[in-house]
């Protein structure tokens, strides 16, 4: 199943990525389009930066406080992937990116995940992780 997962995101949103640069290079231009890239990485990156080190500062008040820093390091998960996603040139992987690393956002999607996992384990539902 993994490997399922694999194949797709090295071969689909490259594929999907590469689309979108030229039409919208056929669009504005290319170097409009290329001139776009770049300033999303950076700012992006700016971005996940300052929301990272936040998170990090979260973490550690609850850490201080004797609180278990679960909606932190669900943060913490979503400002990585979304800062990756970031330095990835392209267009839906900055949208993705900006989605996870925006605090509104990020706050909407922190609270489905959290719903889901009760879900999970409200129907009883086990995973079993192979540890050879």
């Amino acid at each position: 199943m993994i490997v399922g997962y694999l194949i797709i995101l090295f071969t689909l949103v490259p594929v999907v990525e590469l689309y979108f640069l030229i039409k919208i290079g056929a669009y504005i231009g290319a170097l409009n389009t290329v001139m776009i890239v770049i300033i999303t990485g950076v700012a992006g990156a700016v971005l996940a930066r300052q929301e990272g080190f936040k998170v990090l500062r979260r973490i550690q008040d609850d850490m201080d406080n004797l609180r278990m820093p679960a909606d932190s390091l669900l943060d913490g998960f979503f400002v990585l992937v979304g800062g990756i996603l970031l330095l990835t040139p392209g267009f839906v992987t900055d949208t993705l990116g900006f989605i996870l690393v925006i605090p509104f956002t990020r706050k909407i999607l922190r609270r489905v995940l959290k719903k889901k996992i009760q879900r999970h384990f409200e129907r009883g539902d086990t995973i079993i992780i192979d540890q050879r």
